[in-house]
């Protein structure tokens, strides 16, 4: 438990910043925004109590508002998707497996069932993430698309960072 805390602040420490001063300028078409900060929640075990696991993800939202200067957006779409986070599991695995005690991985879940919750967990958190940057539904094409091509990008960069940090973890 010890070495997976360190691994997490660690990962915490390099995942902010790399959000707040890289990624969040990696825009496609002024599209689809890389939204890579959110493997910190994916990636916390099933284990771990609703309440701590809610107040990481808002500790983390809010570090990352402040660097990035939005107005708690990313506070409050990780905070709901970390209160999301064991059902999306449990739609995929079931509560009898041993999986639970782990931190889902491709590596611990199995590239399949770990890709579709990874997806789920993008495709709800750009969701949550876009609708509240835009307060409305002005132009609701364009949220759409934001929404798709962002979860797509965010999804390519998440599984490609996991199988890496899977990679070096297994040796």
């Amino acid at each position: 438990m010890t070495k997976f805390v360190i691994r997490y602040i660690i990962t915490l420490l390099l995942l902010i910043p790399a959000q707040a001063i890289i990624f969040n300028h990696l825009v496609l078409f002024d599209v689809a925004v890389p939204l890579v900060f959110i493997y910190l929640i994916v990636m916390l075990p099933v284990t771990i109590g609703t309440n701590v696991s809610m107040l990481v993800a808002f500790a983390a939202g809010l570090l990352l508002d402040v660097f990035c200067d939005t107005p708690g957006v990313n506070a409050l779409c990780a905070t709901v998707l970390s209160f999301a986070r064991k059902p999306i599991f449990h739609l995929y695995v079931s509560t009898d497996d041993d999986l639970a005690a782990r931190p889902p991985s491709s590596l611990s879940m199995g590239h399949t069932v770990f890709m579709k919750y990874l997806l789920s967990m993008v495709v709800a958190y750009c969701t949550m993430y876009f609708t509240v940057e835009a307060f409305q539904f002005f132009n609701f094409r364009l949220l759409v698309l934001r929404i798709l091509a962002s979860s797509l990008y965010t999804f390519i960069l998440l599984y490609a960072l996991d199988c890496i940090s899977m990679r070096m973890h297994k040796d």
